[in-house]
């Protein structure tokens, strides 16, 4: 029995060292403040440390548990009132914070939920448009339309600004392209 438990929790950890960061920026994309994202960070790994063996897709599911906890989450009268307020502080950005940066991150915010929440799965999740339409329950042209139209309001906006950060995802600006549409299968 103990075993089993190592072995549960061994593929649980890799998760959430694979995942938690990402998770936490989804759940700021859900409009959750960075406390609340880590909350119900902590809600869905325990729960993930519950199940007897691991899911079949642990990323997907892990996105998915996370995504439905963040909206039960929000649904709380209070923790509502209390987000926004906080609004303002959407993205808390760090001390090293360009200009450019920081508007990119406010034209971030601005976007509409839907568009924010696919950008966000696209870019830091890496999930491919079938995978966030899974995950919405709406079709992979949806999900295409959604990223394409929040990249060109977020160009728009900032057509001009040089983004100079490229830490981790190669050159920034090829985050502002907008990808093709999804063929019809």
């Amino acid at each position: 029995m103990n075993g089993e438990v190592q072995a549960n929790s061994a593929w649980c950890e890799r998760l959430y060292q694979a995942k938690a960061a990402e998770l936490i920026l989804y759940g700021r994309a859900l409009g959750l403040s960075h406390s609340e994202a880590e909350d119900v960070l902590q809600e869905t790994f325990a729960a993930l440390l519950r199940r007897t063996e691991p899911p079949e897709q642990p990323d997907r599911y892990c996105v998915r548990s996370f995504r439905n906890q963040a909206l039960n989450y929000r649904r709380s009268m209070w923790r509502r009132l209390k987000r926004e307020l906080s609004a303002r502080d959407w993205f808390e950005p760090g001390s090293a914070a360009s200009s450019a940066e920081t508007e990119a991150m406010k034209r971030l915010a601005s976007l509409p939920p839907e568009q924010r929440e696919v950008i966000v799965l696209k870019i830091w999740h890496d999930f491919t448009f079938e995978a966030i339409g899974e995950l919405l329950a709406v079709s992979p042209n949806t999900v295409a339309g959604r990223y394409r139209y929040g990249l060109q309001k977020i160009r728009t906006v900032m057509k001009g600004t040089v983004y100079g950060r490229d830490e981790r995802f190669g050159g920034a600006v090829a985050l502002l392209d907008p990808a093709s549409p999804v063929a019809e299968s």
